[in-house]
């Protein structure tokens, strides 16, 4: 009798787990998957892990996987092979690929702009200055903050493409470069700005006050969370669900020093000071205001873009794509 009993015990137990297990993966297949892509030491980072140990998300109808990238040309190719479902990217690069006739669209990450650099001591005070002095600038010919850079020059009657030594590069080498005193300034994205300001490098202007200086009063972000339109449509609750969810998640970043102490070794800085900044200047880029009129703002800077590169950023098209932003109902 005894065995019996066991027997009996036994399969009732296989079958509460073969129950448990049908159970498990009819919950696992009723959560949409966001495959994001992600690339290292980027600030989206830092939301995605607040999000993964957040027990009401985990039980949220999202099921997040994080996809390493290298690099952003390498986001840009698994986005539109459908390796990935969403990365961080810039509006003028939607609306070109709209323009193609492609079904990207975009929704905004953050307000954080770039910076011109110099150091302390240094007689430039003005981009006027820069006249004849050796800029790096962290990209390439085409960066925006190069090319809203020279569109600001360009009201005080200076020529920077031809007015300055330019040496084009990674931030980190253009970083390295200054400090050797090989580089009069930098022109450089805002993470490595605040490396070099706790350093004690002086900020002649920043992406904010470039746009300002055009007439642009409004904050318009340029990177956000890129994806294709079709599938955003197919999952627009979940997907708008997972926005709030980020942005909430970087609220606590902000709002909250634990989860601020759990990002840190995320930035692989040490130094309080930097610290202390990088964490200011990441809040600050927090969007609080997206709608019409900021899209209009944003319509401005692509025909500045435009003309500044000759159509060399944005192509052909003569204004901002229909459908490149999108948007929360």
């Amino acid at each position: 009798m005894a065995g019996q009993w066991n027997q009996q015990m036994i399969l009732k137990f296989i079958f509460l787990g073969l129950c448990l297990s049908v159970l498990g993966s009819s919950w696992a297949a009723d959560k949409i998957a966001i495959r994001v892509g992600v690339q290292a030491l980027g600030t989206l980072e830092w939301e995605l892990q607040v999000l993964q140990v957040d027990p009401l998300f985990n039980s949220s109808e999202i099921a997040l996987q994080v996809i390493p990238l290298a690099n952003a040309e390498a986001g840009k190719i698994a986005l539109q092979s459908d390796s990935v479902d969403m990365i961080v990217s810039d509006w003028i690069w939607v609306s070109s690929i709209r323009a193609s006739s492609g079904d990207l669209t975009f929704y905004p990450y953050s307000n954080t702009s770039g910076a011109l650099l110099v150091p302390k001591n240094s007689p430039i005070y003005s981009i006027v200055d820069l006249k004849g002095k050796h800029l790096g600038i962290a990209g390439g010919e085409l960066d925006k903050n190069w090319l809203l850079l020279q569109a600001l020059a360009q009201k005080e009657n200076v020529n920077l493409s031809e007015s300055v030594d330019k040496v084009f590069g990674a931030p980190p080498l253009l970083n390295e470069q200054l400090k050797q005193d090989r580089l009069d300034a930098v022109l450089t994205y805002w993470h490595f700005a605040a490396r070099l300001e706790t350093q004690g490098y002086r900020q002649i202007v920043d992406g904010r006050q470039i746009l300002q200086g055009l007439g642009i009063k409004l904050n318009v972000p340029s990177l956000g969370y890129v994806f294709k339109q079709a599938w955003g449509r197919a999952h627009k609750a979940e997907l708008n669900n997972f926005f709030k969810a980020l942005r909430q998640a970087k609220l606590k970043i902000c709002t909250q020093d634990a989860v601020w102490q759990s990002i840190i070794p995320l930035t692989r800085v040490s130094d309080s000071q930097t610290l202390a900044l990088l964490r200011q200047r990441y809040c600050q880029g927090d969007v609080d205001q997206w709608g019409i009129e900021e899209q209009r703002a944003a319509e401005s800077i692509y025909q500045v873009l435009r003309g500044v590169s000759q159509n060399k950023l944005t192509g052909n098209a003569e204004h901002i794509q229909d459908g490149t932003f999108w948007t929360i109902d």
